[in-house]
């Protein structure tokens, strides 16, 4: 199957190049600041589940019954949103400030 994937890829690429079009064009453009961007998110996703846990653990205790359970998933949740949106706001102003220069 890959090989047949590879062929049909291929030809169609030859008959782009004998009808004058540029194979390359459909390529996407390199980005660059990719890694920065998922690195900032897992590092405010890790910081979130942190905070969550001592909120939870401060909050409620070690003896939660079943909806304070559920009041501590919604602080995870809610942690997680707001930790990896603020690593995604800083990846914005590193690579704008980068851009800027």
């Amino acid at each position: 199957m890959v090989f047949g994937i590879r062929y049909l890829s291929n030809k169609e690429k030859m008959a782009m190049i004998e009808r004058g079009i540029d194979p390359g064009i459909g390529k996407s453009a390199p980005r660059p600041y990719l890694s920065l961007k998922f690195g900032l998110l897992l590092v405010g996703l890790g910081i979130g589940l942190l905070v969550a846990l001592f909120t939870v653990r401060g909050v409620f205790g070690q003896n939660m019954t079943h909806s304070e359970e559920g009041q501590a998933a919604a602080v995870y949740f809610g942690c997680l949103g707001i930790f990896g949106g603020l690593g995604l706001i800083t990846s914005f102003i590193i690579e704008k400030k980068a851009i800027d220069k």
